[in-house]
């Protein structure tokens, strides 16, 4: 690097500068230069969006549907989610509380925008998804990451460690479940203890609920802050068509929050992206339409590769893993194996599978590697087959 380009860089903003790079991407680049690698490193599917999908998004495209549009989501996909949201949570909810959004990860982008900033702190339980820390950091604000348990119960919240992190400067507390990538889910008990913790001390909650359908206990989703709330409870739902739709590639998700706030995210989408595009939200509101069935099929695809990837690691004697509760991760730890990234890049090269190394989930997952069995259950056969196969060396 000359010297001119380092002056480039040390101009910019310290928290742009430092935004940590991705270890689950170095691993995706360097098995991709590779080539001919099963690609489990990231959190998608095999399947691409179902063609009844594409076809209202081609539709409306050629109906000339490529104008501006609602900052807050068009009409009639806010009426879809509110419908959606109270078919699975058995009470009323109104088109005024959702917004749609440029992807997840803007959502989490926007609501971490409305409660923190410079000279704040953010609570995430880890191992987590290393994003919303990222950008937790970006905003100015720090992230301060709290270990969760492992042990015979699988993975449990440290309560008192999270009691322990909170601070004058605490704003707001992240809570990802089911977890990506632990599989972790959050029981009842688990949601009212920590909307307790955040009502005694004036916290938002940054409910991240994308992987709820993808629930193995009963009914059709995971427990939610929704059981436990009432509606001035200062929480903020983030959620994603990615993956209940396999739309991973469209970037669009939502926010659901109190109506009292919608303008301030209106305000945030205009500055940011100013909307989705008309023609993918049509998309949208007929993938919760009539998506239903593909959802459920996805479930029960997915839930045999979990059983699948579980028996055929188990059978090493060498993982130690949870069995996932919900998502569609399966967290494991290999004995002997400390060093994880370079654990994933040797299975890149001799079995071919690419997986995620567990240091880029933050203090907690280190010693443990992330395989996303979101595909095919013969595939995930033949490539846990190929990682046993080197594992047992």
């Amino acid at each position: 690097m000359t010297s001119s380009q380092s002056s480039l860089i040390e101009g910019l903003r310290a928290e742009a500068r430092e935004a940590p790079e991705s270890g689950i991407v170095e691993a995706m680049n360097y098995g991709r230069r590779r080539g001919g690698v099963m690609g489990l490193w990231a959190g998608e599917g095999d399947l691409s969006t179902p063609d009844f999908i594409s076809q209202e998004a081609a539709r409306a495209l050629a109906a000339g549907e490529t104008f501006y549009t609602w900052q807050r989501g068009l009409p009639k996909l806010r009426e879809a989610l509110a419908h959606y949201h109270t078919r699975l949570y058995g009470r009323a909810f109104d088109p005024d509380e959702f917004y749609v959004t440029g992807s997840g990860m803007q959502a989490i982008q926007t609501a971490l925008a409305m409660t923190s900033g410079a000279d704040t702190e953010v609570i995430i339980p880890t191992p987590a998804w290393p994003n919303a820390a990222a950008a937790t950091g970006v905003l100015g604000a720090k992230p301060v990451l709290v270990p969760m348990n492992f042990g015979n119960d699988g993975w449990t919240l440290d309560f008192e460690r999270l009691t322990s992190a909170i601070t004058p400067r605490t704003r707001a507390l992240v809570v990802v479940t089911p977890s990506n990538p632990t599989g972790w889910t959050a029981t009842r008990e688990d949601l009212s203890f920590l909307l307790a913790l955040a009502r005694k001390h004036g916290l938002w909650i940054v409910a991240d609920e994308t992987y709820a359908r993808f629930w193995y206990g009963g009914g059709p989703r995971a427990p939610s802050f929704y059981d436990v709330m009432t509606p001035d409870d200062r929480i903020i739902f983030v959620n994603t068509f990615s993956k209940n739709w396999a739309m991973t590639g469209w970037r669009m998700g939502w926010m659901a929050l109190h109506p009292s706030l919608g303008q301030v995210v209106e305000n945030l989408i205009q500055y940011s992206t100013s909307g989705v595009a008309q023609f993918m939200q049509r998309a949208g509101v007929v993938a919760i339409e009539k998506g239903e069935d593909f959802v459920n099929s996805q479930i029960a695809r997915v839930r045999r590769s979990r059983d699948i990837a579980c028996e055929i690691l188990g059978r090493t004697g060498r993982c130690r893993f949870a069995v996932p509760r919900g998502a569609f991760y399966l967290f494991f730890s290999v004995d002997g194996e400390t060093d994880t990234r370079k654990l994933v890049f040797r299975l890149i090269d001799e079995a071919q599978v690419g997986l995620a190394p567990g240091t880029s989930f933050g203090p907690g997952g280190e010693n443990f590697v992330r395989v996303c069995y979101a595909r095919d259950p013969d595939q995930i056969a033949d490539a846990m087959t190929r990682v046993a196969k080197v594992l047992m060396k």
